[in-house]
């Protein structure tokens, strides 16, 4: 193995700790929402200086390998797909920051109701699970279960496209709850660019295995 492989190596356990950890960030907001655990939720805040370290130790990781063995080809992919990866999963970490900041913002626990109405947990587990497909696609090299990614970002986009109508009925039936009602819409939309995220990094990896470029084509040729 020459030194190269070995930096290669030790940068893609890098981005999978990554992926570890943000996917654990989303996970334990999701947690913390349903079951109103704020000490949770402050955990995910306080893991945010974690996900935010990380990010900045594989961009310099990127940059060395960039400057010391100047990759080509797959190298060369593989390399820039972690790179923008990293970004993608950083701003992911930001996300499920955000909505935990919401549990421990909120004063009584969230209407039962409102969560049934909303889908809720039905957006989260996709997004979770989105994020779970990414991961083993890059691990696995699979770019068949990376394309599987953009099929179920239709899921999310459905959910947030009926989420103002919903809650704008929610809310006429229980003025009392408004504030609960914009956390959670808040929440739908963050979960919405969860799966732009999870779409952009599957993108990635089918740069780095493929040579291919995604970027800018509709979601059906993206699947093909």
């Amino acid at each position: 193995m020459t030194h190269l492989d070995t930096e290669l190596k030790r940068l893609k356990d890098e981005i999978l700790e990554m992926f570890n950890l943000v996917s654990s960030q989303l996970e334990k907001g999701k947690e913390a929402l349903f079951n109103f655990d704020k000490s949770l939720a402050r955990e995910v805040n306080f893991n945010e200086k974690r996900v935010n370290a990380l990010e900045l130790k594989i961009d310099k990781d990127c940059e060395n390998i960039f400057a010391l063995f100047n990759p080509v080809a797959i190298d060369l992919r593989f390399v820039l797909a972690v790179l923008k990866i990293n970004s993608n999963l950083e701003r992911i970490g930001d996300i499920a920051d955000g909505i935990a900041r919401y549990v421990a913002e909120t004063e009584t626990i969230f209407d039962a109701k409102l969560l049934q109405v909303t889908e809720l947990e039905k957006m989260y587990s996709m997004a979770i699970e989105m994020m779970k497909d990414a991961q083993v696609a890059f691990d696995h090299e699979n770019t068949k279960l990376a394309r599987g990614v953009f099929k179920k970002d239709d899921i999310l986009d459905d959910i947030n496209g009926k989420a103002n109508s919903v809650l704008a009925e929610f809310i006429q039936q229980h003025p009392d709850k408004t504030m609960q009602a914009l956390h959670i819409v808040s929440t739908i939309r963050k979960l919405e660019r969860t799966g732009d995220q999870a779409k952009n990094i599957v993108e990635e990896i089918i740069f780095y295995i493929e040579a291919k470029v995604l970027k800018h084509l509709s979601t059906a040729a993206k699947q093909e």
